[in-house]
């Protein structure tokens, strides 16, 4: 569910006509639902009810402050990649202690950055980087709670990029061979292995693969039980899926995702932690684009938008699908015609969509683009020397600009030509 529909006939974000945000900020932007981020967040909370859970939204989704910060009021938590993230969280409100640092080249700073900040775990996904937290962590005098990422080769199902818990996949550390490096870490200075953490991939649609990599924790925790550790903490990670298009499957719900866990792990009496993103953030926002151009040939129909692959990403770098919708209703006397919705970036692969059933359009008509909140603007870039676009927020019947557009000026502020240049 989100708040984006169709009120007499010209889409709303919540209270607020997008046409009205557009002719505030201009297109393109991205637009984000307060009361669809913390649905989604209420929702995914009890589908944990009964579990000592922490929810650690993940930071690499949606990494705008405001969006953080109203996660934060919501007493989430944090699961970061880089020492950047882990930043925003703090100054987002997160507390320390539910910050979560996953990745597989954290470096010297970020890992002392880590320990200064006195966050929750650092999962630990080599033997390299065991030693390397340990050295940092005892020169510190500090002792920190980690716990060993386990890649459990479980297929995710999802797209390939997108899978994480494979053998041949970087992350993490194969679980045939965790339990000797649980070992090293118990011998190792600074280090507390407390915890397991396992993360398979993002945007799974069954829950069978949750299901085979968290019973392989389980096993792990039982075996590291029987040799002594006091494994009390496990981080199931995130990557529930959410319906991109009104037409495919539906993932699990959060509440069947969480009677999985118990059926799996909910007697083991550990503190859980879990890391969703897309699944509190995609369907909380949407890219809103204006026609430039509708280009007719022998072929194809080309719906030229100003909104591109900088902007978005996703359908040129996954394939990835996202229902387009006119910001205002067609009658229902104009019939849907096949489309491809295009953008300016000279790239061929700069398509949102291809037959896209849309109805007639028109210079400076707008549209929409669904499930945009995650992995879409924080994803964008300056490729073509086009600025970063701004985020808005609409709370009720108001709306603010969270991230205003980039001037030219303020893109190429950090470049200079070198002194011999003349």
């Amino acid at each position: 569910m989100h708040h984006f529909v169709y009120k007499n006939r010209v889409l709303h974000a919540e209270d607020v006509p997008v046409p009205r945000i557009a002719a505030d900020v201009g297109t393109p932007f991205y637009c984000y639902s307060t009361a669809t981020l913390t649905r989604h967040y209420k929702v995914f909370k009890a589908g944990l009810d009964g579990l000592d859970a922490d929810i650690c939204f993940a930071v690499k989704a949606n990494g705008n402050l405001a969006v953080l910060k109203i996660l934060a009021d919501l007493g989430a938590g944090a699961d970061v990649v880089s020492g950047g993230e882990l930043q925003l969280a703090l100054h987002a409100g997160m507390a320390a202690e539910k910050i979560v640092f996953s990745g597989v080249a954290k470096t010297d700073e970020e890992l002392r950055l880590a320990l200064n900040s006195n966050i929750g775990q650092i999962n630990v996904e080599s033997e390299a980087e065991l030693r390397a937290l340990s050295a940092i962590a005892s020169s510190m005098n500090k002792t920190v709670r980690i716990a060993l990422r386990v890649n459990p080769d479980v297929d995710a199902g999802s797209h390939d990029k997108i899978s994480t818990g494979r053998k041949t996949d970087k992350f993490g550390v194969d679980w045939t061979l965790a339990p000797a490096l649980y070992r090293l870490a118990r011998d190792l200075p600074g280090l507390n292995p407390a915890g397991v953490a396992v993360h398979i991939g993002s945007q799974i649609t069954d829950l069978a693969p949750f299901e085979a990599a968290f019973l392989r924790v389980r096993d792990l925790v039982l075996i590291l039980r029987g040799e002594g550790f006091d494994i009390t903490h496990l981080d199931l990670g995130g990557g529930l899926g959410v319906p991109y298009s009104h037409h495919g499957a539906s993932p699990p719900s959060p509440g069947e995702y969480g009677e999985m866990v118990r059926r799996t792990v909910g007697d083991l009496g550990c503190k859980l932690a879990f890391e969703p993103g897309r699944v509190i953030a995609g369907n909380a926002g949407i890219l809103v684009a204006m026609v430039i151009f509708v280009k007719e040939t022998p072929e194809r129909r080309f719906v030229i938008v100003d909104a591109g692959m900088n902007d978005l990403i996703r359908p040129a770098m996954y394939g990835a699908h996202h229902d387009i919708i006119p910001v205002n209703e067609a009658p229902l006397h104009e019939g849907l015609t096949p489309a491809d919705v295009v953008g300016p970036v000279c790239e061929t692969g700069d398509r949102f969509a291809q037959d896209c059933m849309l109805p007639p359009m028109a210079s400076n008509d707008l549209m929409s683009l669904l499930t945009a909140g995650a992995y879409g603007a924080v994803m964008a870039s300056t490729y073509n020397a086009r600025p970063l676009i701004p985020e808005v927020l609409v709370d009720g019947n108001r709306f603010a600009v969270i991230r205003r557009r980039a001037t030219f000026e303020e893109m190429i502020a950090l470049e200079q030509a070198p002194k011999w240049s003349g």
